[in-house]
């Protein structure tokens, strides 16, 4: 147990079904859910359309989705890929042509076209048991009738004000009277509910075709877009096959690329020839590992992670024991390395990430984003979409396997997480936080694999994350570890940003209960019943 002589969140225990989201509506409309006879996969979908409404700096329906599904607790991880694919226009010689060397984050051509809806509807289709009519009831009564601001739900939002203002619909729906709307202020979307109510009614082809798509459509091309409803009418997300790697006694499992979850797993395997448990979990020690393993494999990232159906990504390579002997050897405990190529993307932080089990022990790992905060910043008027600018995640170098082209999928940052061990699911877990994801993931799970703390301690532990040649330490981590750092030759900085937020569900098979913890970063919560 926590030590109740300071501040902190207890672990929640509950026998039959729980959720844990970084907002409370999002956790009580899953509850909701799995309470009325819903399983995992319907209550994770409702869970993120009330998101969609309630958090939408961090996701909305014009962004993408991933999620690891595991039914019954046991046996086969099953994964889909919901990222969405640059239009069939996108070549790189039309940038070039234009002398567009990079894209910039507020720009139309960062839009691909938004992959999670059509994820949604195949998973409620083949592994739900409700439709998108009862699912979606929560979001749409919130988006119709109002909800209260959170706290750092309104923060966030006060901080994009710059990114809202630039497209005329954005400002109309998030700059109400000119300005964000303050903590405990109620919001309504009536454009969204209408959205929500078409996808009810005509399931995925209430967003991909017709009067939502022409809107998007038109307003993306208003704007220089080169998206077109055949784009749209044409998104299809796919079952993938998870990778895995062994970490001690347990399996871990992530979406293959165009994801980032071979990174996790190739720090997994460079910190495996360590013995990080005799050092303590917030010492210079365990962080300089954490960093170092961090340096290489986002590096290996940066190199090879694509499209597969556009690209050749060594997967096996990439995961081979002999790489992570040569990744390994590269680390000094006496120094920091030197001459690591850097991250050629910007570190962002906004991403929703939540884990469900019900009552059967089915348990799914999902998250949706729409990457930097309010994405692009452009909205559809008619249908109050707002659009991610996942195609950040390309580059503009046709000598990459990266590089922008036609319906390709951009290099993507979010990753839904599985441990299991023997065969049985352990915990759905996830970090959500754009380019700190890997580095969270890896540090949640080694607090609870190496430390034996419990989900909720884990996610409290203090966090660092080493990205563009600065190891930017929270302020729960002590200026002693941070000069220990220093001395070892890391660009030590503090930005005042906290990094990530996770969720997690750990399942106790042997007194056949579930243990549930939620980030303390976020506004959110773990609830069960």
């Amino acid at each position: 147990m926590r030590d109740i002589h300071f501040p902190g969140r207890s672990t929640v225990h509950a026998a039959n079904g729980m959720a844990a989201t970084s907002h409370p509506q999002a956790t009580l409309a899953a509850i909701d859910i799995l309470r009325a006879g819903g399983n995992a996969v319907d209550a994770a979908i409702a869970a993120h359309a009330v998101l969609c409404v309630v958090e939408p700096f961090s996701t909305g329906i014009g962004g993408d989705c991933f999620a690891l599904l595991v039914k019954g607790g046991q046996g086969e991880v099953i994964g889909i890929n919901g990222s969405g694919r640059a239009p069939a226009a996108a070549r790189y010689e039309w940038y070039a042509e234009r002398g567009i060397s990079q894209l910039a984050p507020d720009s139309v051509h960062t839009v691909t076209v938004p992959g999670a809806v059509d994820a949604w509807a195949k998973l409620l289709a083949d592994h739900g048991t409700m439709g998108f009519d009862r699912v979606l009831r929560p979001a749409i009564r919130l988006a119709a009738k109002g909800y209260v601001l959170a706290p750092i739900v309104a923060d966030r939002w006060t901080a994009a004000t710059e990114r809202l203002s630039h497209d005329r619909s954005a400002r109309r729906i998030f700059l109400p009277g000119g300005a964000a709307p303050g903590e405990g202020a109620i919001h309504r979307q009536q454009a969204l509910a209408r959205t929500f109510r078409a996808v009810a009614k005509q399931g995925r082809d209430g967003f991909y075709r017709g009067a939502v798509a022409a809107d998007m459509v038109a307003h993306l091309r208003a704007h220089g877009g080169l998206h077109t409803e055949d784009d749209f009418a044409t998104q299809v997300a796919d079952y993938v096959t998870p990778i895995t790697t062994r970490y001690r006694d347990h399996d871990v499992y992530q979406i293959p690329p165009n994801g980032q979850g071979i990174t996790v797993l190739v720090m997994l395997n460079i910190l495996a020839g360590f013995d990080l448990a005799k050092h303590d979990p917030v010492s210079v020690a365990r962080l300089h590992l954490e960093g170092e393993a961090a340096r290489l494999a986002y590096a290996d990232r940066n190199t090879f992670v694509a499209d597969p159906s556009q690209a050749a990504v060594p997967v096996r390579a990439i995961l081979s024991e002999a790489h992570a002997r040569d990744l390994r050897a590269k680390i000094r405990m006496d120094a920091a390395m030197t001459n690591v190529p850097l991250p050629s993307l910007p570190p962002q932080q906004d991403t929703v990430y939540l884990s469900v089990v019900d009552r059967d022990r089915n348990a799914i790992s999902f998250i949706n984003s729409l990457f930097q905060s309010f994405g692009s910043g452009f909205c559809s008027p008619k249908s109050g979409v707002m659009f991610h600018n996942r195609g950040l995640g390309f580059v503009l170098d046709p000598t990459h396997p990266n590089c922008i082209a036609p319906r390709k999928r951009p290099m993507h940052t979010i990753i839904p997480g599985m441990l299991m061990r023997g065969g049985r699911v352990v915990m759905p877990f996830g970090v959500m936080g754009a380019h700190y994801q890997p580095t969270g993931q890896v540090h949640l799970l080694t607090n609870v694999i190496d430390y034996g703390m419990d989900v909720q301690a884990a996610l409290d532990c203090p966090r660092a994350f080493h990205y563009a040649g600065e190891y930017d330490l929270e302020r729960g981590i002590g200026d002693d570890v941070a000069g220990g750092l220093a001395r070892l030759g890391h660009r030590v900085v503090r930005s005042g940003t906290t990094h990530g937020g996770g969720q997690a569900i750990r399942i106790d098979w042997r007194q056949g209960t579930l243990v549930g913890g939620s980030e303390p970063r976020k506004d959110g919560c773990a609830l069960g019943y």
